[in-house]
């Protein structure tokens, strides 16, 4: 579909349709994304749970780097839909052009950084002994390949801004797949351990990567196209997209930084509390892709049709999308939570892992369909622009809820490392409530992008 048709589809296509289309491929590729963990996380068993834990006490840091690259991203993302269903493709490159520019150059300052300084971050939340040595051999690698990560997320933000989910999961998949070939012979055959999991994950990611970028100065589709002139510094568009992109980053990091904290208190309950915690996330991150993948399809809707002055439609967008992630989200979770025990089997034989695991599995599936609505929340916020908004949700949920209602339950009750499990379901309905009363102000149906000195007819000649 060429990107007229896509960009009427979307401003006018019937609701559900439109959501599902963009959606299909955002939750194939957050599959993908998920896999990739899941990919590392299976081999890395198979040496043994002090690596399987060394992962899962790392990547809080991991996601804690990145989520200033995913904040520039979701800017783009949000002013990039806006202009597109404004009509204003010319504006809309050049917004391209400064996401891929300023993306590159803060991911190498913090991939060096980070490399330089990993073993001191890791004891720093709690690494000691064999688990600090393995941790930090896993996280020096992944940090030194943050530039070409944050280069897929760019190219993954531009795409998704014209209505374009197929191309990255296409990059995606077969991305995965060189992965999982990879992974066991850096593991294993060249006897690398844990850091060849991280040096398989970061060649596969960083040649699709630099490929996607290089097809963005080729395309010949009528969609948004690159040139060196566009990567130049632009300070008027780069200040829009950093105004946008800061607090979306803010949020994220402090959404991280709270996971970081988190998984601190995880690891005082011992390396089994912590393999279990690690492995649920990582099966509950498969049954929420249809709720992420449709929370970051409405970004697309939401901001296109906001560019086109169609608010209406924006609200349609979101309660059609809240329906459609609770009726994923509540098959998947009978589906797990029947099934609960023999999916943890697949990952550990440590009885110990198994019963804790389990038995987090099956509480957190009653509560996925919360986490449904925290997601079209925040794509509602995303899409719109209004970051800052999505920035309280997603700081709230860890720091003003979770985080001391674990402090309340770890030193209050006996529940022991039940504490961690409860505290999250209690804090994610908290969140859903204020997210839902921010959203009943109407403040995000403000646009952010600056078009009202544009002639209708010059816009559209555009696209």
């Amino acid at each position: 579909m060429d990107y007229k048709l896509k960009r009427n589809m979307i401003l006018n296509g019937n609701m559900a349709y439109v959501i599902l289309t963009l959606a299909t491929p955002i939750m194939i590729n957050n599959f993908i994304q998920t896999v990739y963990n899941l990919a590392d996380t299976y081999w890395v068993s198979r040496i043994g749970d002090t690596q399987v834990a060394a992962i899962t006490l790392v990547w809080p840091i991991i996601f804690l780097m990145i989520s200033i690259g995913m904040g520039v991203s979701v800017a783009g993302t949000a002013i990039i839909s806006q202009y597109i269903g404004a009509g204003s493709l010319k504006k809309a490159e050049v917004v391209a052009g400064q996401v891929i520019s300023i993306s590159f150059l803060i991911s190498a300052g913090i991939g060096l950084t980070g490399a330089v300084f990993a073993s001191s971050i890791v004891s720093a939340i709690g690494g000691a002994g064999e688990l600090l040595s393995e941790a930090v051999s896993y996280l020096q690698v992944i940090f030194i390949g943050l530039p070409t990560m944050f280069l897929f997320f760019s190219f993954t933000a531009i795409k998704q801004g014209q209505g374009d989910t197929v191309t990255p999961m296409k990059y995606g998949a077969v991305s995965l797949l060189m992965n999982i070939i990879l992974d066991p012979i850096f593991i294993f055959t060249f006897n690398l351990g844990i850091k060849g999991a991280a040096i398989a994950t970061v060649i596969s990611r960083g040649i699709f990567a630099l490929y996607a970028i290089y097809k963005l100065f080729t395309n010949s589709d009528g969609s948004i196209r690159m040139n060196k002139a566009l990567l130049k510094p632009n300070f008027k568009d780069s200040k829009t997209l950093l105004s946008i992109a800061l607090p979306s980053s803010i949020g994220q990091a402090t959404e991280a930084f709270g996971f970081t904290i988190l998984t601190m208190f995880v690891l005082s309950y011992g390396e089994s509390t912590v393999a279990a915690f690690g492995i649920t996330n990582r099966i509950n991150s498969l049954v929420l892709m249809p709720a992420m993948g449709i929370g970051n399809a409405l970004a697309t809707i939401v901001g296109q049709n906001m560019g086109a002055n169609n608010i209406e439609r924006a609200k349609q967008a979101v309660r059609t999308s809240a329906l459609l992630s609770t009726g994923f989200l509540v098959t998947g979770g009978i589906l797990i939570l029947l099934s609960a025990d023999s999916i943890i089997g697949l990952f550990t034989e440590n009885s110990d892992v198994l019963s804790q695991g389990t038995y987090f599995l099956k509480l957190i599936t009653l509560g996925l369909p919360l986490m449904g609505f925290y997601q079209i929340f925040i794509g509602t916020f995303q899409g719109s622009g209004h970051t800052l908004m999505a920035m309280v949700v997603m700081a709230s949920r860890l720091w003003l809820f979770r985080i001391p209602l674990v402090l309340i339950l770890k030193n209050y009750t006996a529940f022991g490392e039940k504490s961690i499990w409860f505290a999250m379901i209690i804090s994610n309905i908290l969140i859903c409530i204020v997210a839902f009363i921010i959203y009943l102000t109407g403040r995000w149906q403000k646009k952010v992008i600056q078009d009202n000195k544009l002639k209708r007819k010059v816009l559209m000649s555009d696209v």
